[in-house]
């Protein structure tokens, strides 16, 4: 969605920035009568942290199978995090951050092993590094990931990189419709002659809309790749799920920078997951 990043309070007069608290209600005074004093920028991220600690004291001290509530009560916090969390904060595009993918990953993982009758030492390892990591962003690396659990990588990849390539769609729709202005980047302008008409998405360097056009074609491969993984149900070699993530955030710094050699790291890639 657009919207304007600073408000200011119709009774008090502070300011703040909606993308950092994620709320019209005033944080001096409380009240909700604000209103936007800069121009619109797309938006989908949610100021929200991830905190695992009370999970990690649970289920490090589980063995075999998990208790349901202790898992509903993980799915739970994963998927609230997961449902808050964008790639365009304030008009800037970001990357497809490791936070997010171990937090896709865990929540795949749990369901994987809450599944098993019989889970494996490696399984119930790899489920406690991934929420030992997942707050920090640390996932086990591809080699590491057990045969049995392979599904979880490959799932937890399809389903991160669609919201992030959704994301990149709506990025890529605003930067269509920006009209550049030579010697300043895409939404550079003074945004104070007319704030209505001011861009919505911003990145560096000249004829940024020139960019659209390769980033989508890309994203018709990236989505075909998606769909492939999906109806494997995941099951696909870890290391062919760390390349597609690798191929959408490629053409993410190439929509954001202009540089031809992250388009052709992101077409490398992609060609690794299809082999």
């Amino acid at each position: 969605m657009n919207v304007r990043g600073e408000r200011e309070c119709r009774d008090c007069g502070g300011r703040w920035s909606y993308y950092e608290t994620g709320t019209v209600e005033c944080p001096a005074c409380g009240s909700v009568r604000s209103v936007g004093v800069e121009g619109r920028a797309t938006h989908t991220d949610s100021p929200v942290s991830l905190d695992l600690a009370a999970h990690r004291t649970r289920f490090g001290e589980a063995r075999g199978t998990l208790p349901t509530d202790d898992v509903d009560a993980l799915k739970h916090e994963l998927r609230t995090y997961l449902r808050k969390r964008g790639f365009i904060d304030g008009g800037e595009l970001r990357t497809l951050d490791d936070t997010v993918l171990a937090a896709r990953e865990l929540l795949e993982a749990v369901d994987v092993y809450d599944r098993r009758r019989d889970p494996s030492d490696a399984d119930r390892e790899y489920l406690l590094a991934l929420l030992a990591g997942a707050e920090e962003g640390k996932r086990p690396e591809a080699t590491e990931v057990p045969e049995s659990m392979r599904v979880a990588r490959g799932a937890a990849a399809a389903r991160a990189v669609s919201e992030y390539r959704d994301d990149l769609l709506t990025f890529l729709d605003e930067l269509a419709s920006t009209p550049g202005r030579d010697g300043e980047p895409i939404g550079g302008a003074d945004q104070h002659d007319d704030i209505d008409s001011s861009p919505t998405v911003s990145v560096s360097g000249d004829e940024a809309e020139s960019r659209v056009a390769p980033a989508r074609q890309l994203l018709g491969r990236v989505r075909d790749r998606t769909k492939r993984v999906d109806a494997l149900g995941g099951d696909v070699a870890p290391t062919a799920a760390d390349a597609l993530v690798e191929a959408v955030n490629a053409v993410g710094e190439y929509v954001r920078t202009g540089d031809g050699e992250a388009l052709d790291r992101a077409r490398s890639r992609l060609a690794d997951t299809e082999a």
